[in-house]
């Protein structure tokens, strides 16, 4: 995005918009659906409108919250050593540093694996549906998605999953390992969060939030 502002000139605030990244301030121009606005300084993305947007993302969430659910309790790894089976669900695994000093470990594990994420997509929930439907935001869904954004660095459910991947690769030689159901869902998992943050245009929400449609 061009037309950068100078600092002397009064415009109202209503008319402009402010990088996030590096905080150039830019006359507020929307872009058609499908363009992009985009930062001239750092290249952030600004504003980026897409047709029906919402449903997609309303969708990509509820795919999400299966998905988190179902890879929390089914099996993760089959893994096969000496003759000795064994099989684990990420739940098993946090629960496993359940005691002890490494209580903390464990918890902060199930955190930002699990929870972090959950309670995301809960959020994209809360503050999306009533906008996609037409109807007034949320109660305090300005305060929730602030919120969400807060917690996106922390959400770290794709992270493990490519962790463990780097890791299985390491351990092949020295164990049989087969992928559990929890394996593929965090797989898919790591898909829909791209998905995502493709579809989303947090100005859009937030202007949606800041100007709703009156019913």
């Amino acid at each position: 995005m061009k037309d950068t502002v100078d600092h002397d000139t009064q415009i109202p605030l209503t008319e402009l918009i402010v990088c996030p990244k590096c905080d150039a301030v830019y006359h507020l121009k929307i872009p058609k659906m499908g363009e992009k606005a985009v930062c001239e300084r750092c290249h952030a993305l600004l504003i980026a409108p897409r047709h029906k947007a919402g449903l997609i993302i309303i969708a990509i969430s509820i795919a999400t919250f299966i998905l988190i659910i179902g890879a929390a309790f089914f099996p993760f790894l089959d893994i096969d050593a000496a003759g000795n089976k064994n099989s684990v669900s990420v739940i098993d695994a946090a629960l496993a540093f359940s005691s002890g000093p490494l209580l903390l470990l464990a918890l902060a594990t199930a955190g930002l694996i699990l929870f972090v994420p959950l309670i995301r997509v809960m959020i994209t929930l809360y503050v999306l549906v009533p906008i996609v439907l037409d109807l007034p935001p949320a109660r305090y869904a300005m305060q929730a998605f602030r919120a969400s954004e807060a917690l996106r660095p922390w959400s770290m459910a794709e992270i493990f999953a490519l962790g463990c991947a780097v890791a299985l690769i390491k351990i092949a030689d020295l164990a049989t390992v087969g992928f559990g159901p929890a394996f593929w869902m965090f797989g898919g998992l790591v898909v829909l969060v791209v998905a995502q943050e493709n579809f989303i245009c947090r100005w859009s929400v937030w202007n949606s939030l800041e100007h709703p449609k009156k019913s």
